[in-house]
């Protein structure tokens, strides 16, 4: 019997199931916290829409797709060396900066390298980084504020050895924030960067 297993990017999570005996495959959905997720599942004679957790697909050796069922038990049951090769999910940590710069305060300098320790224990390496401001000032000055923020963060990452092509630094502004606030409005907890380390 022959298994496989199939991970899509940190954003979803699928798993290719195979098995010798029919049907030929099967592909399950399988759920990653906080995320929703799809996949669709095309052969030259059909697709097939995996939508919910452990919804699935039975696949035939001529390409033939028919609608199947799931469950976390029975992944668990059927493929736990598949399961086990699995990545951890990813790790998230904020940072915080001083009003209207891109320097960290000196708690989120403090915490920085036990972030930089953690993210070196990871196996993938891809590390995410997404500024962002309160809602003090301009918006698209804050657009800048916020990127500059995690170019910051990444330029400090990078310096450590970190691989540039693997950490991505973006901008999200006054967009997101953690305290929702009128405009004008200083927030220090929206005055951060959020670090994923996948």
């Amino acid at each position: 019997m022959v298994q496989t297993l199939f991970r899509w990017s940190s954003a979803t999570l699928a798993a290719m199931l195979c098995a010798a005996c029919a049907p030929a495959g099967r592909v399950v959905l399988l759920p990653q916290p906080n995320v929703s997720t799809a996949v669709t599942v095309s052969t030259a004679k059909g697709n097939a829409l995996l939508d919910t957790p452990y919804a699935a697909t039975d696949v035939s050796d001529k390409g033939e797709l028919k609608k199947a069922s799931s469950s976390e038990s029975e992944v668990k049951e059927s493929y736990p060396d598949l399961l086990r090769l699995q990545p951890p999910p990813p790790q998230r940590f904020t940072l915080r900066f001083l009003p209207g710069t891109s320097d960290l305060t000196p708690e989120s300098a403090g915490e920085l390298d036990a972030i930089i320790a953690t993210a070196r224990a990871r196996a993938g390496g891809e590390i995410v980084i997404v500024g962002h401001t309160d809602r003090q000032g301009a918006a698209d000055a804050n657009d800048a504020l916020s990127l500059r923020r995690a170019n910051a963060i990444r330029d400090i990452l990078t310096g450590k050895g970190f691989k540039a092509e693997l950490v991505d630094a973006v901008g999200r502004g006054e967009r997101e924030p953690v305290v929702p606030t009128d405009d004008d409005v200083a927030e220090p907890r929206n005055r951060r960067a959020e670090i994923i380390v996948r």
